[in-house]
């Protein structure tokens, strides 16, 4: 049986191989070879395959490496994006201080006081002791109890200095108090801090106080100087007979505050009231 089964193999080989040498000797009308013909359009569809595939893979490389430079340059963008948003606030920084000294410079001309610049360095938000330190002392020539303004208004007194730095305590401190009056009425009377805002006490039951006032030094005290800025009464209410309490909202935005001015002479004297009589007048 395995005889039959290789004789017949050996007949089938034999007879592929005259078919082989048949086509190759014989022409389509072409004028083509029949093995020729058709061994062409075999390889042709294999040749149209891989060179797809081989078409496939160069583009897809080439999306590849297309996709690494763009997000190399992503990369790259995005670097520059955030140096350029440093710069920018560095840039906004600076044109703050700048015009924060603009403002510090203006009020120093306008003040007429001898006064020294000074930098916050820092601050204390303890609600019993509102106080600053800023980098001025005694060898600038800073004692206790110089009165501290800033374009806006009052900030407070000098309590604590040292040879290089001072520590100020802020007008809304518990223990702060101010001879004030009112600018449209001149209607005197004492500002107090409170820890937070302030409050104007010792005002005449008949004075002329509306809510919206400004509220300016009064310079009878003998430290801070006359007509500067303490802030705007908000709200009020009337006791019996008298104010019950005036609150005033603070000119200065404390939390904010960057640069000061110190005044290192002592006010001009206000005619008729000293700071003895101040005194007496918060007292009563």
């Amino acid at each position: 049986m395995g005889v039959r089964r290789r004789i017949g193999y050996f007949f089938i080989a034999v007879t592929v191989g005259h078919i082989v040498l048949i086509s190759a000797q014989v022409n389509t009308d072409r004028g083509v070879p029949v093995l020729e013909a058709v061994t062409f359009g075999a390889f042709a569809e294999i040749q149209r395959g891989a060179s797809s595939f081989i078409g496939g893979v160069r583009t897809s490389w080439g999306e590849y490496l297309a996709l690494r430079t763009v997000r190399g340059e992503n990369d790259r963008l995005r670097q520059e994006v955030a140096r350029l948003q440093v710069t920018l606030q560095q840039e906004r920084a600076l044109a703050q201080q700048s015009r924060a000294l603009e403002r510090l410079l203006g009020l120093r001309s306008q003040a007429e006081l001898a006064t020294v610049a000074a930098r916050v360095i820092a601050g204390s938000a303890s609600p019993d002791f509102r106080t600053l330190t800023i980098d001025k002392g005694t060898a600038d020539g800073l004692r206790p109890d110089m009165a501290v303004i800033a374009p806006a208004g009052v900030v407070g007194r000098i309590i604590t200095p040292s040879a290089r730095a001072a520590k100020v305590q802020l007008l809304i401190d518990r223990n702060a108090a101010v001879g004030a009056l009112v600018e449209r009425s001149r209607a005197q009377g004492v500002v107090e801090g409170t820890g937070g805002d302030l409050r104007l006490n010792y005002v005449s039951e008949t004075a002329d106080v509306k809510v919206g006032d400004v509220v300016v030094t009064s310079g009878i005290d003998g430290i801070y100087p006359k007509g500067f800025v303490v802030g705007r009464i908000e709200s009020m209410e009337r006791g019996s007979g008298a104010f019950g309490a005036i609150v005033i909202r603070p000119a200065i935005d404390f939390s904010s505050l960057e640069a000061v001015l110190v005044a290192v002479a002592p006010p001009p004297a206000v005619e008729g009231e000293t700071a003895a009589d101040s005194g007496t007048q918060a007292r009563e």
